[in-house]
């Protein structure tokens, strides 16, 4: 009888200690499996009473990942690799994929958020006659609105009796400057401020229109027009929520 062995008389060589690491990094990405679908589960689903029957499904997934996994740790050192990478692809697209539909309505607002963020002051549409407007780097709400066809960049002041527009502004929405009156006169920081009544042909801020608006010109320049009271209270609310500024109107030219 020959003295070389036959292929069943082969023993399996003693587990290295870097196929147990491998094999514990196997049982690490099951585990972290099955935390991340529970605890996506868990957050999509906050008032969802399981039954029995639920916990049973439950429980059958888990004896199914467990067997799975204990077959993968029995293969050859170069199969285990190979199926601990597909293990760690799919374990990574499920996890994306429970994410997702954990925090669907988180996911959809992004393209508002960054609209807001990095929308350089346009008001971003909520909802029907409904807008947001984001706060820049100084906590100031600035919006762009189109006065006479002119976009005009606002500062939001809810101090502000009435909606002014700076010299500049005014020129190119076209108020005729040579022959307005300042004669209306305001308390401000610098001191007594004056102002020369304007009747805009339109206002707009996003969807929200006003025709024939009454505005002030302010006869000292101004860094920024100023969206007072006099377009606020023509709203059908408005609110600060969230660090947005959320303007409602009553509809088109009301």
């Amino acid at each position: 009888m020959s003295g070389n062995p036959g292929p069943w008389d082969r023993q399996d060589p003693s587990p290295s200690p870097k196929r147990g690491r491998e094999r514990f990094a196997l049982w690490l990405l099951i585990a972290a499996a099955l935390g991340g679908l529970v605890l996506a589960l868990a957050r999509a689903f906050p008032d969802a009473n399981l039954t029995g029957e639920d916990w049973a499904y439950v429980g059958y997934a888990a004896v199914f990942l467990l067997a799975v996994a204990a077959g993968l740790t029995r293969l050859r050192r170069d199969a285990l690799r190979r199926h601990l990478r597909d293990v760690a692809i799919w374990t990574l697209i499920v996890a994306v994929l429970a994410l997702g539909a954990a925090y669907r309505h988180e996911l959809a607002d992004v393209p508002r958020r960054l609209q807001l963020a990095f929308g350089g002051g346009d008001p971003v549409t909520m909802g029907e006659r409904e807008l947001a407007i984001g706060q820049d780097v100084s906590g100031a709400y600035v919006v762009v609105g189109v006065a006479n066809g002119q976009r005009v960049r606002f500062i939001v002041d809810t101090g502000a009796t009435e909606t002014v527009l700076s010299p500049d502004d005014a020129r190119r929405v076209g108020a005729p400057m040579a022959t307005l009156r300042y004669t209306d006169a305001a308390q401000t920081a610098n001191g007594v401020g004056y102002s020369a009544a304007y009747v805009a042909d339109r206002l707009e801020v996003g969807s929200i229109r006003f025709d024939d608006f009454e505005m002030a010109v302010n006869q000292a320049p101004m860094s920024h027009s100023l969206l007072g009271m006099t377009f606020l209270n023509r709203l059908e609310s408005f609110e600060f929520r969230g660090g947005k500024l959320i303007l409602r109107g009553r509809g088109s030219g009301s």
